[in-house]
């Protein structure tokens, strides 16, 4: 399966808990943070909830 990188790129100050809850849920931490992630359904809606907060990018093999 696809992996990928996933770096929070924006602040979560004033963001809604949910989106909050989502940043946490892939992993994410505080803001430069980087994991890597299987390109599963499941991650690729997240990744999609909080597209304007993370930047993704395909993990070098």
């Amino acid at each position: 399966m696809e992996k990928l990188k996933i770096t929070l790129v924006r602040s979560l100050i004033g963001r809604p808990e949910d989106q909050r809850a989502t940043v946490r849920a892939l992993g994410l931490r505080k803001m430069h943070h980087s994991v890597m992630q299987d390109a599963s359904p499941a991650v690729l809606g997240m990744i999609h909830k909080v597209r304007h907060l993370v930047q993704v990018e395909k993990a070098e093999a």
